[in-house]
């Protein structure tokens, strides 16, 4: 019910830096958990960092230490800063917002993360 849009995606080099923005152009992200998932080819779409409304946050261990979420409620955005990426982080992107109170789910368009040499 929410509309999500990401971008930032792109390819870099492993051990560069991407930085990630999930924009809802309508809605009020501050009543929504939100989070960041990734799929790569043949893989399951996987979690990699949430931020409730409170601005707890949690990591996938794949990524603790190297990536970032963060949100502004403001703007009605979530970033994830992404550094350090290893080949292992080539992935589509997904940005999620979960209702505080329904608990249903939105999805973003998803945006190609690649790291190659």
């Amino acid at each position: 019910q929410v509309r999500l849009v990401e971008s930032g995606g792109g390819s870099v080099q492993p051990g560069g830096s991407l930085r990630l923005y999930c924009v809802a152009p309508r809605s009020a992200l501050s009543i929504y958990h939100l989070g960041w998932y990734r799929q790569a080819p043949g893989n399951q779409r996987e979690l990699v960092a949430n931020v409730t409304t409170r601005g707890t946050s949690n990591y996938a261990d794949a990524v603790q230490g190297r990536f970032t979420i963060s949100r502004d409620n403001a703007k009605n955005t979530v970033y994830l800063q992404m550094n350090s990426l290893k080949p292992e982080d080539t992935a589509v992107y997904y940005c999620n917002a979960k209702h505080y109170f329904t608990l249903e789910n939105s999805w973003g368009q998803g945006t190609q993360v690649t790291v190659s040499s």
